[in-house]
């Protein structure tokens, strides 16, 4: 069984080797940190060395791919989506069209697209409902060629 003491190295030492000067490192490390609490609450310390991992993982992702602003637009216009993409989720025709009207742009979400390893049959209407929401042709492509 691991001791609490040994997760609070853990935590450390992750902090100390990511540090804080990147969007990526911003997020792994409060993913990593709120995974360690959830996970000790929950867990022990078995838990919360399983909940920081998933934590590094689910942070360094949307760390990675949105800088503060975006984030902030895309909580503010859609926490579910916000929570999927944080969560590494598939996403949604809903969730596309979320992060479109938050301003974010096509490459970051065909990346976030790829990351949460999301997949789409469009239909027409899925499509038509895409382009009335001003999605770019280039992310419906995308949706429709390459997943």
């Amino acid at each position: 069984m691991i001791k609490k003491s040994s997760v609070l190295v853990l935590a450390a030492g992750m902090m100390l080797f990511v540090g804080c000067e990147s969007k990526t490192g911003t997020g792994v490390l409060v993913g990593g940190g709120t995974g360690a609490v959830i996970g000790g609450i929950a867990g022990g310390g078995g838990g919360a060395l399983i909940g920081a991992a998933a934590g590094v993982v689910a942070g360094g992702l949307i760390g990675a791919y949105l800088d503060n602003q975006d984030q902030k637009n895309l909580k503010e216009e859609s926490p579910q989506t916000y929570r999927r993409v944080d969560n590494g989720e598939k996403l949604s025709v809903n969730d596309v069209i979320n992060m479109s009207k938050s301003g974010i742009d096509d490459h970051k979400i065909i990346s976030l697209i790829q990351k949460t390893n999301s997949h789409y049959t469009l239909n027409s209407y899925q499509i038509d409902k895409l382009r009335d929401a001003d999605v770019s042709e280039r992310v419906i492509n995308y949706m429709m060629y390459n997943t």
